[in-house]
């Protein structure tokens, strides 16, 4: 009987080794959250220009180096990767304007700072402006789905609130305005002059963007809600005014 010597495989070159190395790095270097977040952020891109009807899951796969599987993996849908680019988009633009931190300010220097604030945040975010267009053309089904986008935009609501409450007792605010149509009042100019820039500069020959009329626009849009929550005052709230600054003097 022979017995078979069992022959080693030859130790593996410089070269071999490292190629084989390699093929072992994407499993090693495998990243959930960094997977997920780069998935956002190209599906925000193909979402914010296609929409959610034209933009391609597989085009998605191709530019992150994923799958299909992987993005359904962990994203459930095409929808499902859409409604969590929407609750990303609106959670970036919350959160930087929580960290103005605008209670602790004035009344009016918290409205004069949150409106300068929506100005320049959405038109440095067009694709933000652009997926809210979006949704608006599927009627906002999919924002009415999530629970997330609705607790962010509380969060605004009360915060005007709370400043509002604040500058009617210190007598800087006489006008009494719902804080969701005080909301609507800010976010409206700003995010018009984003979403319709070319129709509105190609009728009229205005350049939206040019930093003379970004810098008068702004201005504009301060004093006139300003303007409007100051308001005039009554003669029985002038005269308990003017009462409590002797009493203040007096003191």
């Amino acid at each position: 009987m022979t017995l078979r010597k069992s022959v080693s495989a030859p130790p593996k070159t410089g070269a071999a080794r490292r190629v084989a190395d390699s093929e072992l790095e994407p499993e090693r270097k495998h990243d959930p959250v960094r997977t997920k977040l780069d998935i956002l952020e190209v599906a925000t891109e193909e979402f914010a220009r296609d929409g959610l009807a034209g933009a391609r899951v597989d085009t998605i796969a191709a530019r992150t180096r994923t799958s299909k599987r992987m993005i359904y993996y962990y994203f459930g849908s095409k929808e499902g990767l859409y409604l969590a680019v929407l609750e990303r988009a609106y959670s970036k633009m919350r959160a930087a304007e929580q960290e103005l931190d605008l209670t602790r300010l004035a009344p009016r220097e918290a409205i004069r700072r949150l409106i300068q604030y929506q100005f320049e945040y959405e038109e440095a975010h067009p694709e933000l402006v652009r997926l809210i267009s979006i949704e608006n053309i599927h009627d906002g089904k999919h924002v009415a789905q999530s629970e997330t986008i609705q607790e962010l935009n509380i969060s605004v609501i009360d915060m005007l609130a709370t400043i509002l409450k604040r500058g009617r007792r210190e007598g800087v605010f006489h006008t009494t305005i719902d804080p969701v149509d005080l909301h609507l009042l800010i976010i409206g100019p700003c995010y018009y002059r984003v979403s319709n820039r070319h129709t509105f500069g190609t009728l009229f020959d205005r350049d939206l963007y040019a930093p003379a009329v970004k810098a008068r626009h702004k201005r504009m849009l301060v004093d006139s809600i300003l303007g409007y929550l100051e308001g005039t005052p009554t003669p029985a709230k002038s005269r308990a005014r003017a009462a409590q600054n002797g009493r203040r003097r007096k003191a």
